[in-house]
């Protein structure tokens, strides 16, 4: 009886395991893909990475992966490949990376699939990139292909459409300095709005805002038909400029670095100045007024600490970590951090909706991994850390573990703003009198508020020996978008009125 009872145990052990072998062999064969792209839009051999993308929302794959709703994506770093040569996506490709699991284990039935290759390699958007390649859309079906599928890259992103008025002007300049440090050009680019009284009165010249969007904005969505509408006892008007902060590795924040280049240098002695001759700009301080909001607001912040005898002062908007010892909750001088897990060991959120967590570090980082360069998180390695031996950003953290390497880290003290400011005050003070506004929600849902206190802390401290009359406020119930209300956004512009009225003295 034993004896039959261990046979019928060991043939039903081995029924399941072949049948799980069967079944891993069914996945493995449904989830082959092959990829070609075609001589009409790409001649050359390619180098670079190629990526498949499914999405079971109602939309193109390739306009994804999305943060907060992260779908299926896989990728695969070539070289020289050829145009109408096939590669192959599967399961046991070597180099292939995936997200969120390995390929072999995702059940894509019910997926539409879409091919992207990247050959647009100076912008940090994959699907939408202008020149990148892109398949048709394929629907895998509930048993999967009976054969691969081939997916056939022969359509190209189109430039981005630039549509001009008599008040809103597109402008373009070449950076020299740019240019030097990538070996090909390199441009600023920026959407120009002007004044009512711009046309009517041609001898006049203007003070002028800047603006700096956050994270994956740009200056095209400045467009207007119509002037902004001045209403201020000064009688001020002002031209508007919204900037384009996007590069390869994702937001450049203006900041001087070794992976991005000398932008803070190429945009305060050449941007400026080809844009003040172009548009009857005052080119004094007191006329340059900095915003910005997210990145955008980091990047004004930093601008006006960097360069203070070059703007009359900056209202910056839920700011990017401004005291790496709360880098979105982690103290990155601690040895003891982790970018992945909290002192509790507990999963690290990295965002929040209300008191929720619905991004967590871990898995972001693993998706940004696969994606390449153009993350946000990536995109700060690129300003803040030196460039490594094989030309890329050093690495913060392990992606793996979370563990920080604390030498890379200690170079990004050279862009925590709070430590600037504590170790050159004395110098700084007099040229930031009046000049730094930050505004932040105290549930910020980046979780941002923390480094944004502490700023504040310092600076209160700070003035207290050299005053500089610095604003850094928090607001209760705010969040991320939130914060920017009219109230804000009307005040903000009342008080660069004010500035400038008050030191019209001062502009030649």
């Amino acid at each position: 009886m034993i004896q039959r009872f261990r046979f019928c145990l060991q043939t039903l052990l081995f029924s399941i395991a072949f049948s799980l072998l069967l079944f891993a062999e069914s996945q493995a064969a449904e989830n082959t893909f092959q990829i070609r792209f075609t001589d009409s839009i790409h001649q050359q051999p390619y180098t670079g990475r190629v990526y498949l993308i499914f999405t079971r929302m109602d939309r193109e794959p390739r306009l994804g992966p999305s943060w907060f709703q992260p779908e299926l994506f896989i990728a695969l770093d070539v070289k020289d490949w050829q145009p109408g040569k096939t590669i192959e996506f599967a399961p046991d490709t070597k180099g292939l990376l995936s997200f969120p699991n390995p390929l072999s284990e995702m059940n894509l039935a019910g997926y539409r699939a879409q091919a992207v290759v990247r050959f647009n390699e100076t912008e940090p958007q994959i699907g939408t990139a202008p020149g990148n390649g892109y398949s048709r859309v394929i629907t895998v079906p509930a048993g999967g292909f009976p054969n691969p599928p081939l997916l056939t890259v022969d359509k190209l992103v189109p430039e981005k459409s630039i549509k001009e008025s008599r008040w809103n002007k597109y402008f373009k300049v070449r950076s020299p300095l740019l240019s030097k440090f990538h070996g090909r050009d390199t441009f600023f680019e920026a959407t120009v709005l002007l004044p009512q009284s711009y046309y009517e009165q041609p001898e006049r010249t203007y003070p002028v805002i800047y603006t700096i969007p956050g994270f994956g904005g740009d200056h095209l969505r400045g467009r207007s038909l119509t002037p902004v509408s001045e209403q201020n006892e000064g009688g001020v008007e002002f031209i508007r400029v919204l900037l384009n902060p996007n590069c390869r590795y994702g937001h450049h924040v203006f900041a001087d670095s070794a992976n991005n280049g000398p932008v803070g240098k190429a945009f305060t002695t050449e941007f400026l100045p080809a844009l003040e001759k172009s548009y009857r700009a005052i080119p004094n301080q007191r006329a340059r007024f900095l915003t910005g909001h997210s990145s955008g607001g980091w990047s004004s912040l930093w601008l006006q600490v960097t360069y203070p005898d070059t703007f009359g002062g900056t209202w910056s908007t839920a700011p990017d970590p401004v005291d790496f010892r709360d880098f979105q909750q982690i103290n990155l001088y601690d040895p003891s951090s982790n970018m992945y897990r909290d002192a509790a060991n507990q999963p690290r959120p990295l965002a929040r909706m209300g008191q929720q967590p619905v991004l967590w570090y871990e898995s972001f980082a693993k998706m940004e991994h696969v994606l390449g360069p153009g993350g946000q998180l990536r995109s700060f390695e690129a300003v803040f850390s030196p460039r490594g031996k094989d030309g890329t950003p050093q690495k913060l953290y392990d992606r793996e573990t979370g563990t920080i390497d604390l030498q890379v880290a200690k170079t990004w003290k050279g862009y925590d703003i709070r430590l600037i400011l504590e170790t050159n005050w004395e110098k700084l003070a007099p040229k930031l009198a009046g000049k730094i506004h930050v505004f932040m929600g105290d549930q910020d849902t980046f979780y941002l508020e923390g480094a944004t206190v502490l700023l504040k802390q310092s600076l209160d401290r700070l003035n207290g020996d050299i005053a500089a009359d610095t604003v850094v406020e928090i607001f209760p119930g705010k969040n991320h978008s939130s914060l920017m209300t009219r109230d804000l956004v009307m005040r903000m512009r009342k008080e660069m009125v004010q500035m400038f009225l008050a030191h019209q003295d001062e502009i030649k």
